[in-house]
């Protein structure tokens, strides 16, 4: 599934000419290499940020002052991330992997955003199971959030 969707991802953005970033924060890089192995990632993949630590999103990504874990961070993440890259369309993630809850939000909690030259959006989503499971969920969703959006910009 992961590997479908990045592949549908890296034949809509050749095909458009457009270029991808990411900016992960639980998800440690496994967004960027879901991407970074699809083909033909050299043409149209700019790259991502990790941003782990709340200072590194707002230093790095000018994440407000906001909880790391919400619409605003996530929407931060993800435009601001789009500009420092200098790509047409981003991805972001920033969540709860568990086991323990965080920013009073429960395990499982993610939030995601794209962005694009004209718009930033977001969604929640709640996932079950084990911190491993929710990154690979998170991973899943980030991807079919950005192949959704390439899609509806066609």
């Amino acid at each position: 599934m992961t590997e479908d969707a990045a592949e549908r991802i890296a034949e809509l953005a050749a095909a458009a000419g457009s270029t991808i970033a990411v900016a992960e924060s639980l998800t440690s890089g496994k967004i960027a290499a879901a991407l970074g192995a699809a083909p033909d990632a050299g043409q149209w993949f700019r790259g991502g940020v990790v941003a782990y630590s709340p200072e590194v999103k707002r230093s790095v990504l000018d994440m407000p002052d906001v909880p790391v874990v919400s619409r605003p961070a996530a929407e931060a993440l993800a435009a601001n991330v789009r500009k420092l890259l200098g790509a047409s369309y981003s991805v972001a993630v920033t969540g709860v992997g568990g086991p323990e809850p965080s920013d009073g939000e429960a395990p499982g909690t993610v939030w995601f955003a794209t962005a694009s030259e004209t718009a930033v959006t977001a969604s929640r989503a709640e996932f079950d199971g084990e911190p491993e499971e929710v990154l690979e969920q998170t991973v899943r969703f980030a991807l079919s959030c950005l192949l959704d959006r390439l899609t509806a910009d066609r």
